[in-house]
């Protein structure tokens, strides 16, 4: 699977530590980021991670247009709710693409532990049964 990571500056060092617990799960799939949260991760645990801009500068629509070609099977997105962004439209958008395209999306850490756990389990291949050819 394509598993996009994001994650807000608040945030960066809980996505860092949720992708040490889940490294070797996290292993098996192509992962993408935003260039400092992909840094972040891959300089801390090895994950081989393809990094675009960072969030601000464009990263986020990056992976918003990878979402909208069906190339992203996975979001994990930790947002900071209590802080406004520039980013917010953009964000916004990114959300709002996956709910169309049936992305699986966790916005915080409870919600990313239930994705990764199906994940593992192969809860989350549904994509494979409904597209065959995806």
């Amino acid at each position: 699977m394509n598993i996009a990571l994001i994650a807000h500056d608040s945030k960066k060092e809980l996505m860092v530590q949720f992708c040490i617990a889940y490294c070797g799960i996290l292993s098996r799939h192509n992962l993408c980021a935003t260039a400092t949260t992909g840094k972040l991760i891959s300089e801390t645990t090895g994950l081989q991670i393809t990094r675009y801009l960072s969030g601000g500068q464009g990263g986020a629509q990056q992976i918003s247009a990878r979402i909208s070609c069906d190339e992203i099977d996975l979001l994990l997105f930790f947002r900071d709710p209590m802080t406004a962004t520039e980013q917010e439209p953009t964000e916004n958008d990114m959300l709002r693409l996956c709910d169309i395209r049936n992305i699986p999306l966790a916005t915080n850490i409870a919600s990313a532990e239930v994705l990764i756990h199906g994940l593992e389990r192969g809860d989350l291949d549904w994509r494979n049964i409904v597209n065959p050819n995806h």
